[in-house]
């Protein structure tokens, strides 16, 4: 790797005007070496379906999906009239469109560095200001636009398989040791480079669309701490780090993580996006790499382009063996 030091990690290393972090050290080759991984063509969604119903982090907008055209409103309507078989559309042709309102920081998703800002001064990644680079139409430094596609070496970190249970309960810390005995069990190891999904079982409960929030939140706040992420990073060289939860870490953060980066409620984001730029994967759905026991893979991420938006929302990434 160019710019990560072991015992270190990365940093604001990029120049002053980066907005890509540590995903800069992505190179043809590295994302060929990662694509030597697919052996066997089996493709692993790890998208959860998300609607109005899902579960999601309390900080976060609901969501709406609306049916903004449909067959019957068009032929009721008469608004426009190519619609109208006056009009020329004697076979009735129509069709669906739908209004969006949603969260961009729901379901499958992908952290952006701007997502997080934090200190006195509400800075994010590199030292971009909130107060200058924020606005009334989304953020303008650091959105999910700067994330480019990803193509790396991924590791899936059982830890729930490891404690052999279900799912991890609430507020569990997964630690370094937890990792390291996984990776053990697992006969794998984290590489620099790679993408680390860590499983706590949590998207087991998910179904067709998150609908039970009751369920959800008796395990979602399980996750690494600042230990283990340091260590991931610093050590270990992870490329972006992830897990089946809203949120990676546990939570509520022991009072040591938390002043560790100066006071806050989220300190692994803190440290991992705004500190390290270091992108977070959130409610990646590792259940059917759990039951294959696939653990290497090439893991391949594209997000939406929606300028401003500070996460890759309701995404499908693969997981290719």
């Amino acid at each position: 790797m160019k710019r990560w030091t072991k015992g270190k990690g990365w940093g604001w290393v990029w120049g002053a005007e980066d907005e890509v972090g540590n995903l800069n050290e992505m190179t043809d080759q590295s994302r060929l070496a990662a694509l030597k991984l697919v052996t066997q063509g089996k493709a692993y969604d790890l998208g959860l379906p998300y609607d109005r119903n899902s579960y999601k982090w309390p900080g976060h907008s609901p969501g709406e999906i609306i049916s903004f055209r449909s067959p019957a409103g068009v032929m009721t309507q008469k608004d426009l009239e190519f619609t109208t078989p006056q009009g020329g559309n004697t076979g009735g042709t129509a069709w669906h469109s739908n209004a969006i309102f949603m969260s961009d920081n729901v379901a499958t998703q992908i952290d952006g560095l701007g997502h997080i800002t934090h200190g006195p001064n509400n800075e994010l990644y590199n030292g971009f200001k909130a107060s200058e680079w924020g606005g009334d139409f989304g953020l303008r430094k650091a959105d999910v636009t700067t994330i480019p596609p990803i193509v790396a070496r991924g590791v899936m970190v059982d830890v729930a398989g490891l404690k052999n249970v279900d799912a991890l309960p609430s507020g569990y810390e997964i630690t370094r040791e937890d990792i390291e005995g996984a990776l053990r069990a697992q006969n794998v190891d984290v590489t620099p480079g790679t993408i680390v999904l860590i499983r706590t079982g949590t998207a087991r409960y998910w179904g067709e669309n998150g609908k039970d929030h009751a369920k959800l939140a008796q395990h979602d706040s399980s996750g690494i701490g600042l230990t283990a992420a340091k260590w991931l990073v610093e050590e270990k060289g992870a490329l972006a780090l992830g897990s089946d939860t809203s949120g990676l870490e546990y939570v509520p953060p022991k009072p040591a993580d938390s002043q560790a980066v100066g006071g806050s409620f989220n300190p692994v984001h803190v440290y991992l996006l705004m500190q390290q730029g270091v992108h977070i994967m959130e409610f990646h759905n590792l259940e059917r790499l759990a039951a294959d026991r696939v653990y290497e893979f090439a893991y391949v991420a594209t997000t939406n382009a929606i300028r401003g938006t500070v996460a890759g929302t309701a995404l499908r990434p693969l997981a290719l063996r």
